[in-house]
């Protein structure tokens, strides 16, 4: 417990240095966009608030926050779909798998929790839609549906099974998880403002470039080894290696739904500028970052 709290509050410190930092360059060089900073800032606050439950007092409260984070997420996901009156009842089945893939956690069924959205949800999902629903729009609506539940329920959901599948290392886990996810995305944004030339997807995100993937991979991978002892059991070999593969699989998450948003919300520009700002666009990477990290680990690791 004490390694805990002197981490949560070398934290504190450090994003109180950082948000003061922030404020200070945001009113001297008003000409650049540094919204997208901003909102990483205040997000990392929300998510500190929920690791100090989740560290400090007991898992169950941390399961309960983090399963709230997923069934926000899945409504803004929603909320950009075009959708019809026979979606409703799709919805609402998707909604109520949420608490389902969380009781598997809960009760430590790694089995279930693995195939239960992959496979059950899909096979299962497209039955109110079919019912007395008729065929029009069918593939778009169930194939959104479940990508929205594999994004924002499957993915996220891997968060809160840290703590059950390693008491021991979870919380800790989840930090180093965290930390690395949000600090690799605005050092990316913000080399792109300053050094970004080359953009990635330019119709999608026009702030990602591959400059500010390249600074993000240095120092996602740098401070991934600087603070792996403090916070993981790794060796110093998969301390470099695990901020390697976060860097990675965050900026291919944030990019996979920049692009999906941009698709959904086609033709309604002024609802995709809202969105870059919106709180999906602040835990995007984490879609991603969560199931490969935490598998990575499982399959090297005995203590998961």
């Amino acid at each position: 417990m004490s390694s805990s709290l002197y981490t949560l509050i070398f934290i504190f410190a450090g994003l109180t240095v950082i948000h003061f930092i922030y404020y200070i360059v945001s009113k001297k060089q008003p000409d650049k966009d540094y919204t997208a900073v901003g909102q990483r800032i205040k997000n990392w606050w929300g998510m500190f608030f929920i690791f100090c439950l989740a560290t400090l007092t007991n898992p169950v409260v941390s399961l309960l926050s983090l399963m709230v984070l997923c069934f926000f997420a899945l409504k803004e996901y929603f909320s950009m779909i075009k959708t019809r009156k026979a979606d409703r009842r799709l919805f609402l089945w998707a909604y109520l798998s949420i608490p389902v893939q969380f009781y598997w956690i809960y009760i430590g069924w790694y089995g279930m929790f693995i195939v239960f959205i992959p496979i059950y949800v899909f096979l299962f999902l497209p039955l109110p839609r079919l019912i007395n629903k008729g065929t029009v729009g069918f593939v778009r609506s169930v194939s959104s549906t479940q990508w929205g539940l594999m994004l924002m329920v499957f993915g996220l959901s891997h968060l809160a099974y840290y703590q059950f599948a390693t008491p021991e290392y979870g919380a800790g886990l989840v930090l180093f998880l965290v930390v690395l996810t949000q600090l690799n995305d605005v050092v990316h944004h913000v080399a792109s403002i300053y050094f970004g030339k080359r953009k990635v997807v330019p119709t999608a995100n026009p702030h990602s470039t591959w400059e500010g993937f390249v600074c993000s991979f240095l120092v996602t991978s740098g401070v991934s080894y600087l603070i792996y002892p403090y916070l993981t059991p790794f060796d110093p070999v998969f301390g470099l290696l695990a901020g390697m593969l976060i860097s990675l699989s965050g900026f291919f998450g944030s990019l996979t739904v920049s692009v999906l948003k941009r698709d959904l919300l086609i033709g309604d520009d002024g609802k995709f500028e809202t969105s870059r700002k919106s709180y999906l666009s602040q835990i995007d990477s984490l879609t991603y970052t969560s199931p490969v990290f935490f598998h990575a680990i499982r399959y090297f690791f005995d203590f998961m």
